[in-house]
């Protein structure tokens, strides 16, 4: 699943509209990570957005 382990992002919806102002659906994906942290004092593989990581939320094993 998209989503991140620490702020709960997630898959977003939009519109996306061509030059010719056409209009269809168009999907935002998180910048998720999977990287191995320290969670409850064991280390475990969890899927972290980029935003999370660079504001040192995840200690990193």
């Amino acid at each position: 699943m998209a989503k991140c382990f620490y702020c709960d992002k997630s898959l977003k919806f939009g519109i996306k509209i061509s030059h010719s102002h056409r209009r269809s659906n168009r999907t935002f994906k998180p910048n998720l990570r999977q990287v191995k942290a320290i969670i409850k004092g064991t280390p475990q593989r969890i899927k972290v957005c980029s935003r999370c990581l660079r504001s040192n939320k995840v200690t990193r094993v």
